[in-house]
């Protein structure tokens, strides 16, 4: 079997190359590779077309890719199905005790920086605010910054707020708080209703307390996610073994990625789209009822 991956750099790199040596050295009769890809949009390719036998894919790009819609519209539907759920990337809205700011409807008027142009942060900051009714050029003074960027701006005080989209813990809101008194914002449940009905690929998601430093409460937000997929005709007793490995052996996982800490069955059996059958009977011996095709 060959992993799609990603680029030298990400998560997904590393944990290609982790989970194909736990498939060929895990009794199950797979012998597994992983491979550098452009990531989430030519993984679902791959695999779709078996090219890869599973691929890593954000969960807006396989949402996409299995209706066929947006990226996907020349491809059509492509036979698709998830095989776990790894880790989440919640969106973060992130100020400092400084700027007063204490609940999302704070931010008018204040400087926030909604993530640079035509990236991932941007994207989903822009679908909050419309959920929100705020028009981020009329409602914001709204500055467009890299991550980088941004760090430094809200430690300098050049701006108020930030909206940052990474798993949790995100380095850049530590490398706030080495600093600043960093101040973690709600969404408000309305507007995390709003924007999970429209985009179905999102999720409801809470930034647990004690995730970063002097955060005593927890913060709802909402994230896109990060899957494991398959192609439909993937045998199903390959399927249930590979989930069985990356879920039981998540302590080898984690040494390469922290975010395996997520692998459990619980977090895991979270999707968008259906489940593999293979899939589905191992989560179902532990108890989480996931939905086939």
């Amino acid at each position: 079997m060959t992993i799609g991956s990603g680029g030298v750099g990400g998560t997904y790199y590393p944990l290609g190359g982790v989970m194909a040596e736990l498939l060929t050295k895990g009794n199950v009769d797979i012998k597994a590779t992983s491979r550098s890809t452009a990531a989430s949009k030519e993984n679902c390719r791959l695999v779709a077309s078996n090219k890869a036998q599973i691929g890593m894919t954000m969960g807006s790009t396989l949402y996409q890719a299995y209706t066929g819609t947006e990226a996907f519209k020349d491809d059509g539907k492509l036979p698709l199905l998830t095989l776990m759920h790894m880790y989440a990337a919640p969106q973060h809205l992130v100020t400092t005790t400084r700027t007063g700011i204490k609940k999302f409807e704070d931010i008018k008027g204040k400087r926030v920086s909604l993530g640079a142009q035509g990236g991932g942060d941007q994207l989903l900051s822009l679908m909050i605010l419309e959920a929100a009714g705020m028009d981020p050029d009329k409602d914001l003074r709204k500055q467009q910054l890299s991550q980088p960027e941004a760090v430094t701006a809200l430690k300098d005080g050049n701006i108020d707020a930030v909206f940052f989209n990474f798993a949790v813990p995100g380095s850049a809101v530590m490398e706030i708080a080495a600093v600043r008194d960093v101040v973690l914002i709600p969404l408000p449940d309305d507007v995390i209703a709003k924007v999970t009905k429209k985009h179905p690929f999102l999720m409801p998601y809470t930034i647990t307390k004690g995730s970063y430093s002097k955060q005593d409460l927890d913060v709802k937000t909402i994230a896109d996610g990060n899957f494991l997929v398959v192609n439909e005709r993937l045998p199903e007793k390959a399927a249930y073994d590979m989930v069985k490995i990356f879920i039981e052996k998540k302590e080898d996982i984690m040494k390469v990625t922290p975010q395996a800490v997520d692998f459990t069955p619980q977090k895991s059996g979270v999707g968008i789209i259906p489940f593999h059958k293979g899939a589905a009977k191992y989560f179902k011996e532990k108890g989480v009822s996931v939905e086939t095709k």
